[in-house]
């Protein structure tokens, strides 16, 4: 069962009797600790499990990924699709560096997390290297803090929470944390400015609009997800402004656009895996929009698409 779990992590096993003395661990027992680099006083320096004929590799799997963390690990490019996948997780940004110059420092500010992780066991923590992290930064809306430490959880769904930058201490980082655990943060959204003018055939939607016009319950809304890059969305562009100019005058059917590639989708359900991607909202079914598949991207099959899963259109379905 170790092999499957080699890859992720090193293993040693011994049977010599001073490696165990030193561990004061006895033969037969599986002991999960962290580089010393890691170890912390609010934490046991060893996990131990005792290795009986009966135990199987469920079990050894289990004790090995429930320690492979430490309270406050380093999160890199390199480990964090393996070991900080799970979320929520709480991220400290700054000059990460265990190098024997700079672990100092880094262990100070380290030290200052670990206080609030210690009260928070429900959430995973970390610190990343701000320069490995420079795009996630942007994203965050902190580039251009001017602070040595920044902060973000990244939770479920993938919703994010950059806290607001000021002097970051233990206290600053609990009362951050706390406010997200009662619900009280706003989710960043990335976004395009929304449109000052949005009277087309085509509504534009952005990432600070998509819940007040797609998720709209008074409107059934055919929203396409498309790149500026893609050339099938670029053949669909006037196929799509035929479709918007079709339906302009349904008090209750909403077509629209959104580029994904500047814009968050912060909805698990509208899923956008390629370019274009196309989904039918209706208007009492929000979180079960119905992906238009299979059919060519033509004004014909869009229209007969939208004839079959609207919930109230005013035309007669014979005038088609």
């Amino acid at each position: 069962s170790a092999n499957g779990l080699r890859e992720d992590y090193k293993f040693h096993h011994t049977f010599s009797n001073e490696i165990a003395k030193l561990l004061k661990a006895s033969p037969g027992k599986l002991v999960v600790m962290q580089p010393e680099k890691f170890q912390s006083k609010h934490e046991p320096k060893m996990h131990v499990l005792d290795l009986k004929d009966s135990t199987d590799g469920s079990e050894i799997k289990e004790h090995v990924l429930k320690h492979a963390l430490p309270l406050v690990g380093h999160r890199k490019p390199s480990n964090d699709a393996k070991r900080y996948a799970k979320r929520p997780l709480v991220v400290v940004y700054y000059s990460v560096d265990f190098s024997f110059d700079y672990r100092v420092a880094t262990q100070y500010w380290r030290g200052k997390v670990l206080e609030v992780a210690k009260d928070f066991p429900e959430y995973v923590f970390a610190v990343s290297d701000e320069e490995d992290y420079s795009s996630e930064i942007k994203d965050l809306g902190l580039l251009e803090s001017g602070e040595d430490v920044n902060v973000a959880i990244l939770d479920e769904g993938g919703k994010k929470y950059a806290m607001e930058p000021e002097e970051f201490d233990s206290d600053v980082l609990k009362q951050f944390v706390l406010a997200f655990k009662k619900g009280k943060l706003k989710p960043i959204v990335k976004s395009q400015p929304v449109p000052k003018n949005n009277k087309g055939p085509v509504k534009v939607v952005v990432g600070k609009t998509f819940d007040t016009i797609v998720m709209d319950p008074k409107n059934d809304v055919l929203i396409e997800f498309y790149a500026p890059w893609c050339g099938h969305c670029k053949k669909l562009e006037p196929v799509y402004t035929e479709l918007g100019k079709k339906y302009k005058n349904e008090k209750n059917l909403v077509i629209a656009k959104m580029d994904a590639t500047a814009n968050d989708v912060m909805n698990d359900r509208y899923k956008v895996e390629g370019f274009p991607t196309i989904y039918f909202a209706p208007r009492d079914k929000k979180n079960n929009p119905i992906k238009f598949e299979g059919g060519d991207r033509d004004l014909e099959h869009l229209s007969k698409f939208i004839e079959e899963h609207a919930t109230k259109l005013s035309r007669t379905k014979e005038e088609l």
